[in-house]
């Protein structure tokens, strides 16, 4: 028998209030900052302080001993699943940094204005990104490897950076949401049984026309604001030699890599090539991946206080208190699913990580759907779809914290607040997910082949 208190918590409502003193520290004091005039607001209030204050706060909640509480805290901030997506980070920021001083940024810029044209250009950027992360499977890989280039044309095109970092984000939760390799597909399939294509089916129907939707939207708002754009320069041999990196990374993950042996193997590329064309040195390239690495400082110490406060959280039995009045207002098949969505909505948004909500809250999506006869492979669209939904849209999320990480690292400093307002995808998405579940005529279970679960 496990000795980890999180194990089997009593549910305890009272346990949330760290997540209550979060949102209302965070958000409230970077409004109440934009109310007193302050210019990017969402900058004035540290998201790591904000997560030790909620941390501090539920260190205080329980009765178990303070040691106690905090070996289950260091515990969630030790867990695999945040050292993974830490380690991500650290790669991501030393990809991103030794891409754009190899010149591999601009050159990806030149190639992509040469092939979309510049009235087109955020659509573009949207297409692409949708393309890339349905290949890899990763939201995190493609914002990692596209952001830099998104924002190069920020400059010579006159577009708002947050509008381009939005249709980033949002193309990368569309692979994230459908790609049969992303850790979310298999998390959903796997707690429900079913089969990957089916899923992938069943989800294209909802994911697809919010898509078609979000690029008519950034084609219109890029072509809004393409103006003073400046001629682009010539494509040469070299342009095509400085993105063979994120070319590598594209095509190896066809064949399955995993996300962090790309971004390595991409980091090394794309300085070795940097070092042959003379961009920089062997000291400058150290410089450059140190600098990368470091630049992503604050985006883990939040993911690791993240996993230490959602551990203490479920110690305390918050979340098992969540998921138990979530499942106590299921009638039938459809409010079965509109459960699901706000259960593993909500967890998402205390995990701050869509794959671990949707392993969070699977096992209790598939008992009620087996008590309500919904059908399984319809509740593993809703798992993935409402989790993509969230974790696209949540500025503590690893995609946006991502995001905005690589934009600081360009010398860009992009308010969050206006980055949120450009995302126009995830709200697209949920509409649709609501949609189908309000509208969809296919109410029960349908046969699944017992072979499905080794699917």
């Amino acid at each position: 028998m496990s000795n980890d208190p999180s194990s089997s918590p009593r549910p305890n409502g009272f346990a949330l209030l760290p997540f209550a003193v979060f949102a209302a520290f965070y958000v409230g004091l970077s409004l109440l900052a934009g109310h007193l005039g302050y210019e990017m607001p969402w900058y004035k209030v540290s998201m790591p302080v904000a997560f030790l204050v909620a941390s501090a706060v539920s260190l205080l909640v329980g009765r178990r001993p303070l040691d106690a509480k905090v070996e289950t805290y260091a515990r969630g901030m030790g867990e695999p699943n945040i050292m993974i997506m830490c380690l991500i980070f650290v790669l991501a920021g030393a990809f991103a940094t030794i891409a754009k001083g190899s010149g591999a940024v601009d050159a990806a810029v030149v190639l992509a204005r040469a092939c979309i044209p510049e009235s087109l250009m955020v659509a573009g950027v949207f297409l692409v990104s949708c393309l890339i992360s349905l290949a890899i499977g990763t939201s995190c890989g493609t914002i990692a490897a596209v952001t830099p280039i998104a924002l190069g044309f920020s400059g010579p095109l006159g577009l708002p950076p947050a509008l381009l970092m939005g249709a980033v984000i949002g193309g990368s939760m569309f692979g994230d949401n459908l790609s049969m390799i992303s850790d979310t597909t298999i998390a959903a399939t796997r707690t429900q049984s079913v089969r990957m294509k089916d899923k992938f089916m069943a989800n294209g129907l909802i994911a697809a026309p919010a898509a078609l939707v979000a690029l008519f939207i950034y084609a219109a708002s890029g072509s809004a604001a393409s103006t003073g754009a400046v001629a682009a320069p010539a494509v040469t041999w070299e342009h095509f030699v400085l993105v063979l990196p994120y070319v590598f990374v594209l095509v190896m993950a066809l064949f399955g890599f995993n996300v962090m042996a790309l971004l390595f193997s991409g980091t090394v590329l794309a300085a070795a090539i940097g070092g042959a064309l003379g961009k920089f040195g062997f000291f400058d390239a150290m410089d450059l991946l140190g600098k990368g690495t470091l630049g992503m400082g604050e985006t883990l110490i939040v993911a690791l206080l993240a996993g230490g406060l959602f551990k203490s959280v479920q110690a305390n039995g918050g979340v098992r208190w969540l998921t138990d009045r979530i499942s106590k207002v299921i009638r039938g098949p459809r409010t079965c699913e509109l459960g699901v969505f706000f259960l593993v909505s909500a967890v998402n948004c205390f995990t701050a990580n869509n794959t671990v909500a949707i392993v969070i809250a699977g096992p209790i999506a598939k008992e009620c759907a087996d008590k309500f006869k919904a059908e399984p492979v319809r509740i593993a669209s809703v798992l993935d779809t409402a989790s993509c939904v969230v974790q696209g849209l949540i500025p503590y999320g690893a995609q946006i914290l991502i995001a905005l990480g690589v934009a600081k690292g360009l010398d860009m400093n992009v308010d969050s607040l206006a980055l949120l307002r450009s995302l126009y995808y995830q709200p697209l998405l949920a509409l649709a997910v609501m949609a189908s579940i309000l509208f969809n005529g296919r109410r029960t279970r349908s046969p699944i082949p017992a072979s499905a679960a080794r699917k």
